[in-house]
């Protein structure tokens, strides 16, 4: 299932996505609400990662188009460190139940 991380903070938002591929993960970062509208619209995604730092504002319009795109699973993310240790904990069950239709 793909999965589609949106965040405003580079850092965190490539090393979400590193290690989500490094566990064997499909996903894709963006860092604009464009960009995220963009992508969900191919449909291709089941799962958004919306991180700390998107405004409410953003985090509201976007779970909702989210949700218009048929997105099975919208996860707010605020990444404590390390980074790649909240990942697997916080994120990839969340991703993996999507996946197996939780």
């Amino acid at each position: 299932m793909r999965t589609l991380v949106l965040g405003r903070k580079p850092a965190r938002v490539t090393e979400v996505p590193a290690t989500l591929h490094a566990d064997g993960f499909d996903a894709e970062q963006v860092s604009t609400d464009e960009g995220a509208r963009r992508l969900l619209e191919t449909g291709e995604f089941g799962v958004l990662i919306i991180g700390g730092g998107v405004e409410p504002d953003s985090r509201a319009a976007i779970k909702e188009f989210a949700a218009e795109q048929g997105v099975q699973r919208v996860i707010d993310g605020a990444l404590t460190a390390p980074f790649d240790a909240y990942v697997r904990r916080e994120f990839e069950p969340l991703i993996r139940e999507a996946a197996s239709g939780g």
